[in-house]
């Protein structure tokens, strides 16, 4: 049997929450002359591309944007980033929290890191997680059964949908 996908963003409604998601962090940032964005590997690096675009539009932010290599479906494994990072305002990236693992296991390597602050952005939010992780950005939030799980499409560098499976 076929798994059934039901449609949550579509890339109309991923560009306006973008958008959204890009003022939110120039406010909670206004105060700083740059940010670093880590995106981790895949969806996660693609949208905070997206988001760096968006940011360097609206605010005089140096934007900075890290790919974080790990895992997804063993984190405890090895993170890879293709730099070192301190003193910095970071923000986390990621397309989607399902258990909140994946951001869990991501703020590791960051730990040791000396940084102003860390905060965590998800397109999308599943409100069963396992490990307890609250996102300060959310682009949409999704009540789910515990079977179900969210998956987001990309296209090189476009975010095209989000889909509840």
């Amino acid at each position: 049997m076929e798994k059934q996908r039901i449609l949550i963003l579509d890339k109309e409604r991923i560009n306006w929450k973008l958008q959204r998601m890009a003022y939110e962090i120039w406010e909670h940032n206004s105060h700083e002359s740059s940010v670093t964005l880590i995106g981790i590997e895949g969806s996660g690096a693609t949208m905070a591309k997206n988001l760096a675009e968006r940011l360097k539009a609206i605010s005089p932010l140096d934007v900075d944007v890290i790919t974080m290599k790990m895992n997804k479906r063993a984190p405890s494994g090895e993170i890879k980033m293709d730099k070192i990072i301190n003193g910095n305002s970071v923000i986390l990236v990621d397309d989607v929290a399902n258990s909140g693992r994946t951001l869990l296991y991501a703020l590791r390597p960051l730990l040791s890191a000396e940084l102003k602050k860390v905060m965590m952005v998800v397109l999308v939010e599943r409100k069963h997680k396992a490990f307890p992780i609250s996102p300060d950005i959310v682009g949409h939030s999704v009540a789910t059964t515990l079977q179900e799980r969210i998956v987001v499409e990309t296209n090189g560098s476009e975010i095209e949908a989000a889909y509840l499976e």
